[in-house]
């Protein structure tokens, strides 16, 4: 089971991420031709739920595409559940203190690292020991969200939890949470300030940093400042303003 955005990391590589918002496994499997390293389902602000997750991961599978979750809260049944269900990788909002990043590596991992319980229904053979479980400690992804001031207080204490594998920034909370104006491609030199430390202390401990951006232009230059996974905005985004343009462009306007 190859995590193909661990091995892009392990090379130097940063990836471009998709994101998932429509519950739908149609939507989804032809999202993911579009030529994404790895896509998200979301979970948290999403309109999906498990069996969507799962739907969605069966529209992703024939693109080959590393399919990844964003689950709604640090919760040890739903990050379990959608390891079963086949994600190569959590994303874990709202993580602010090492103790947090902790669980959120014990509640991805099985024994002895972590206390995830043995049952990968679709991920792999249920209540078998195979080639699953012998890997899936090693590929499987763990990524906390950094998205508060707490948690930038608490950052190097963070990063020094064994078993994290990247962290994603999530810039609209995060610019909320210092008394800015939520958005997501931030100019403002505060907050790219920290996006400097934050990939300055990941570098240091040869840990990926990712975030969500809301324009292609805007990921691009967030790859070349030395983040190594981008995602842009989500599918109803995209859909949306590229629905807008063609109407636009129709009327003449």
């Amino acid at each position: 089971m190859a995590n193909k955005v661990k091995d892009a990391w392990k090379a130097g590589r940063a990836v471009v991420n998709g994101w998932l918002a429509i519950p739908n496994a149609f939507s989804a499997e032809m999202y993911a031709q579009c030529g994404w390293d790895s896509v998200t389902v979301d979970m948290q602000h999403g309109v999906q739920d498990y069996l969507s997750c799962v739907a969605c991961f069966q529209g992703i599978q024939p693109s080959g595409v590393t399919p990844m979750v964003r689950v709604p809260w640090n919760e040890p049944g739903i990050i379990g559940k959608v390891l079963d269900a086949g994600a190569y990788g959590v994303i874990c909002p709202m993580i602010n203190t090492p103790d947090e990043a902790a669980r959120l590596v014990q509640y991805s991992k099985y024994p002895p690292a972590g206390t995830r319980s043995n049952g990968p229904i679709r991920a792999g053979v249920y209540g078998e020991a195979g080639g699953y479980q012998k890997t899936a400690n090693e590929n499987i992804l763990v990524i906390p969200m950094i998205e508060t001031k707490t948690a930038i207080e608490n950052i190097e204490a963070i990063l020094d939890v064994p078993g994290i594998d990247g962290i994603y920034v999530g810039p609209s909370d995060l610019s909320f949470s210092y008394g800015l104006e939520p958005r997501l491609d931030v100019e403002d030199p505060f907050i790219l300030k920290i996006y400097e430390k934050l990939l300055t202390e990941t570098a240091k401990r040869g840990i990926a940093a990712g975030l969500h951006n809301g324009s292609p232009a805007y990921a691009n230059r967030m790859i070349k400042m030395g983040f190594k996974l981008v995602t842009i905005s989500n599918e109803v985004g995209l859909m949306v303003n590229a629905a807008k343009s063609a109407v636009k462009e129709a009327r003449g306007s």
